[in-house]
């Protein structure tokens, strides 16, 4: 297949760009490098630097590369960011997307796997031990992110009914890992793991843990991590299934099912990395769910797909691994 990737130069986007490109697809990175990586982009791809924002240029790509498929990645992401500039969040994740959808109708391309998020379902109730969330639970969002990748997924589904696309939403809970010479690297990073493991290299002297008294056992936050290399896994069989015909409109969840605490995740890296890993216990974050998991039920049934690579020590060990070699993200390594 010819698969165009929006937000391929990302951190999700990179692995699956060379995912694709490792099982024989042919992959254009579109990409406008604000938040992406030039290094990150696999040299079985090509580079097309575009601003989704722009329709005309977005439309010569399409028209030039002609692709079957697209996997939409680029979007903002930042819960806390989004309350604060909500516009643009509403043009880069609804009105871009908006953007892709016509150049796809324009060329006779009407594939597209949709990167979404737990965000969509805002604070559920959720129990310790609970099966987690599933597709069918209330889509509530609380925040302007989780409202706006809403927006694109409702859009999406329109243009299935109305115009016959082909499409999967998926919707991720913490992507994390490494995958070889692809890792996390944000700019701010918002992220737990990558930033335990800056307090491990030297690089802050420790870790502010927001929130020491969620309902939870030991008090901190539990959130369900799936491994990049799962997720990028997920989003091949999923444009397997659309160009099988197997699927033409679905939503799936992509978690593991069960959900690890802050304090877990601590101590993991601790093991992993030998490093002390001091801790700063503040403040709850206003709207901070004390659980998110998901059933991952699905997505194992629909893509015939299994999170092989996200056991929290695989997760943590494949991080530490990429940040030793680059401790200052793409732009320097040792």
């Amino acid at each position: 297949m010819r698969v165009v990737v929006t937000g391929g130069a990302g951190y999700i986007g990179s692995v699956v760009v060379a995912r694709l490109v490792g099982s024989g697809h042919a992959a254009t990175v579109v990409d406008d490098l604000s938040k992406g990586h030039r290094e990150a982009v696999s040299q079985g791809a090509s580079l097309a630097i575009c601003d989704l924002g722009d329709p005309t240029a977005l439309g010569r790509i399409f028209k030039q590369f002609a692709p079957d498929a697209v996997v939409h990645l680029a979007a903002r992401s930042l819960v806390g960011e989004s309350m604060t500039i909500p516009g643009t969040y509403y043009r880069q994740n609804v009105t871009n997307t908006l953007n892709v959808l016509e150049a796809m109708d324009a060329v006779g391309c009407n594939s597209i796997v949709f990167s979404s998020t737990a965000a969509v379902y805002g604070e559920p109730d959720l129990d310790v031990g609970g099966t987690g969330i599933v597709e069918e639970s209330p889509t509530v969002p609380t925040n302007v992110y989780g409202e706006t990748k809403l927006a694109a997924e409702r859009m999406i589904s329109w243009y299935a009914a109305t115009r016959g696309f082909r499409t999967i939403a998926l919707r991720y809970f913490n992507a994390s890992g490494a995958d070889g010479g692809l890792g996390e690297d944000h700019r701010p990073e918002a992220h737990l793991i990558p930033n335990v493991l800056r307090v491990a290299l030297g690089q802050a002297s420790n870790l502010a843990v927001f929130g020491g008294d969620h309902p939870t056992p030991d008090g901190t936050p539990i959130r369900d991590y799936v491994h990049v290399t799962d997720l990028a896994v997920a989003h091949i069989r999923a444009l397997e299934v659309l160009d099988a015909g197997t699927v033409t409109h679905d939503t799936l969840n992509l978690g593991t099912g069960s959900g690890f605490s802050v304090a877990q995740i601590v101590e993991t890296a601790r093991r992993v990395t030998g490093h002390a890993i001091p801790t700063l216990t503040t403040e709850r974050r206003a709207g901070d769910p004390p659980i998110l998991v998901a059933s991952g039920a699905r997505a194992r049934t629909v893509l015939d797909w299994n999170p092989l690579e996200s056991s929290i020590e695989a997760i943590i060990g494949s991080a530490w691994e990429w940040h030793r070699a680059h401790p200052h993200g793409y732009s320097g390594s040792r």
